[in-house]
């Protein structure tokens, strides 16, 4: 494989122009645009930077588990900042809006929507109706409002993450979209762009609240607990639409019930994301994934405390 076709990989996964990428290598863009093009080719050292980016993006990287270790502690540190996480969400709109917002609008357009950030404010915080948008996308948006809303005051009366609350969550989400909102899927499915087989549809309600009991589990740390149980519900793909919002909102009620802010998955992650779940899934580590997770985290915090995201 060449350096143009590593520095596409790269580009691809990391949903970053031209300019944004020569940026992250700390290049001009002419010099970067030289690399691209083939006119010249990188020092060795910065080979070898490229050559550590691409084994990170395409799953490859080995993240050293006390690298990993110092992040999660950076996290528990964080969280002992704050007595309470969801009151301190609840007590303060701009927060629980910023946080409604980011969320709705990364979530959603990870799975296609086209509204931009704009629309999507719009339509959950003034009830604009966009003619120039889908109807779908527009009660999309607004229902994921609703099941956010609903889960921050499910965890802030300590209420159980349990099966019934995965059922309520897609019910909200695929109300007045899909007929069988709440409801498991009767039929087979396959998870686009992948080789990765899904539950039997009958297996899906006896392998649901097998999931869901891990979290009752309190001698793993939140992370790898969160990792395990996401990429298990994704690969279980028990409904036969909405999977991927319904895993990640169950993934952030776990952090928000640990103390911790919800991760917020840019949506020019999602290649980065998906490839990090596919590794945990098919190559049982999850190292990766935890360490993604550990990212968007510190990006739920940021907007906790007020300092801007990206």
């Amino acid at each position: 494989m060449n350096l143009h076709q590593k520095l596409e990989i790269i580009q691809k996964r990391l949903g970053l122009t031209q300019t944004k990428l020569a940026e992250r290598f700390d290049v001009s863009f002419v010099a970067f645009n030289s690399w691209w093009t083939g006119k010249y080719e990188p020092r060795p050292k910065m080979l070898a930077v490229i050559d550590e980016l691409f084994l990170e993006v395409t799953g490859q990287k080995v993240i050293p588990e006390d690298q990993l270790t110092a992040k999660k502690q950076i996290l528990q540190q964080k969280s002992g900042e704050h007595k309470n996480i969801v009151a301190e969400i609840l007590d303060n709109p701009d927060i629980r809006d910023q946080l409604v917002l980011k969320l709705t609008y990364h979530s959603n357009g990870i799975e296609g929507s086209t509204l931009d950030e704009k629309d999507t404010a719009a339509v959950i915080f003034d009830n604009v109706a966009l003619p120039n948008k889908s109807l779908t996308e527009q009660l999309e948006a607004k229902n994921h409002q609703t099941a956010l809303n609903y889960l921050f005051d499910h965890i802030a009366k300590k209420e159980k993450i349990d099966e019934t609350l995965v059922l309520k969550v897609h019910s909200i989400l695929m109300n007045g979209i899909r007929s069988d909102a709440g409801v498991y899927r009767n039929h087979a499915v396959r998870i686009t762009g992948v080789n990765l087989p899904t539950a039997n549809y009958m297996s899906v309600p006896k392998l649901i609240p097998e999931v869901v009991t891990r979290i009752i589990d309190k001698s793993k740390d939140i992370i790898a607990l969160s990792a395990n149980v996401h990429s298990k519900f994704e690969q279980i793909h028990p409904f036969s639409d909405g999977n991927g919002r319904v895993g990640r909102l169950l993934m952030n009620s776990m952090l928000l019930q640990a103390n911790l802010p919800p991760a917020i998955i840019h949506q020019e992650q999602k290649q980065l994301y998906y490839t990090y779940l596919y590794k945990a899934q098919t190559k049982d580590d999850h190292s990766q994934l935890e360490d993604f997770i550990c990212e968007t985290i510190l990006d739920g915090f940021k907007i906790l405390e007020r300092v801007g995201t990206r």
